[in-house]
């Protein structure tokens, strides 16, 4: 969400993608976790969850996401690829998901002011070009 212009505090970067991906990018980095991937459920949320620290940033591996819908229905795991974009960020080009879906996806996990503050980002900076697509 900083990345994509949000005046947020951050404590930690989020790497959301699909299960096989968790385990795989946690593969690549050994030395540096602190949690490994495994899988997690809670009332409204499943994944495959883990987390590195690289250099005293933590950094969550999130594999698989699902939340319940209406409190009955478990969601298929989210497809990030249809949720990501692409931004510049200093002359890198760094995937991210859109606040669009991020919005929805606080709704559905009731986290409503969280959801909130995106929308009205959302709606105070509609106008500006959110990323160059790739």
């Amino acid at each position: 969400m900083a990345l994509q212009g949000m005046d947020i505090e951050v404590h930690d970067i989020d790497i959301q993608t699909s299960e096989h991906g968790a385990y795989e990018i946690e593969g690549y980095f050994p030395e540096y976790i602190v949690k490994p991937v495994h899988y997690l459920a809670s009332e409204r949320m499943r994944s495959h969850l883990g987390a590195l620290e690289i250099e005293g940033v933590k950094v969550e591996i999130i594999g698989d996401v699902r939340k319940l819908l209406d409190g009955q229905v478990w969601e298929k795991p989210v497809n990030v690829k249809q949720y990501r974009h692409w931004i510049n960020f200093e002359g890198m080009q760094v995937p991210v998901i859109s606040l669009e879906y991020e919005h929805q996806a606080y709704l559905k996990m009731g986290r409503i002011e969280k959801a909130e503050k995106i929308k009205k980002w959302l709606d105070e900076n509609r106008t500006r070009p959110e990323s160059s697509e790739h």
